[in-house]
């Protein structure tokens, strides 16, 4: 039997630097990555890709803010959701074509991942998770007023927005992810963490604005699902 990979991308390792942030930019380097993720599939290694989306939210919201006066507004879970097919699209194209070319038969597909978490949790009084890009302290001072943004310093290389970052407890599309597994499709899931959601006291989900760490959400998925590797 097969063993099972969850293999995690960051989503800043896709933006070499300010001068490298365009779609075409972003394809450059999930080619490299799928090259690695290709090898592994050699091995006969049944692979599921998570990814990171912190920059390319940020700049979901940013045109979001830049158009504010012509276009409706791009809530948080909407942002994360757009990422998840933007990045997974990318992914799986990129791997289904070096698939292709080496004569691999195997599909490749991208799932728009929700994963649960409380409503209660203490990560919206107090958020953490950056997203977007760098900024100056004088911008920074900027969105903060304009925006009432949460505003920290991110490691020394300047100012980033950040958001709340609850702790995931269920990946809604679990099954369906274990099943296209179990059928030897090679999966990306879990984008960016996952889409937040809560639950009501009918079991109805929305989402809410918030970021979940993708290492986090990539960990329960690879625990629930048994993963060899991670």
């Amino acid at each position: 039997m097969s063993k099972l990979a969850v293999l995690a991308i960051g989503g800043n390792s896709l933006i070499k630097d300010k001068s490298h942030q365009t779609v075409d930019d972003q394809y450059d380097c999930i080619i490299e990555t799928a090259q690695h993720i290709v090898k592994l599939i050699e091995q006969d290694i049944q692979v599921i890709v998570t990814h990171g989306n912190g920059p390319q939210v940020g700049f979901i919201l940013l045109r979001s803010e830049i158009s504010k006066d012509q276009l409706h507004d791009v809530p948080l879970p909407s942002a994360g959701a757009d990422t998840q097919g933007a990045i997974g699209y990318q992914i799986q194209q990129a791997v289904g074509n070096i698939l292709k070319k080496k004569g691999i038969n195997k599909g490749v597909v991208t799932v728009v991942t929700q994963v649960l978490v409380d409503k209660d949790d203490e990560a919206f009084h107090a958020p953490i998770k950056p997203i977007g890009p760098f900024l100056s302290k004088e911008e920074a001072e900027n969105k903060k007023q304009q925006y009432d943004w949460d505003i920290v310093e991110d490691a020394g290389r300047g100012y980033r927005r950040v958001v709340a970052s609850p702790i995931p407890i269920k990946i809604i599309e679990q099954d369906a992810i274990d099943c296209l597994i179990k059928n030897d499709f090679i999966v990306i899931a879990v984008g960016g963490g996952g889409i937040p959601v809560v639950e009501d006291e009918n079991g109805n989900l929305s989402g809410v604005p918030a970021v979940i760490d993708k290492d986090r959400a990539s960990s329960l998925l690879a625990k629930n699902l048994k993963a060899d590797f991670l």
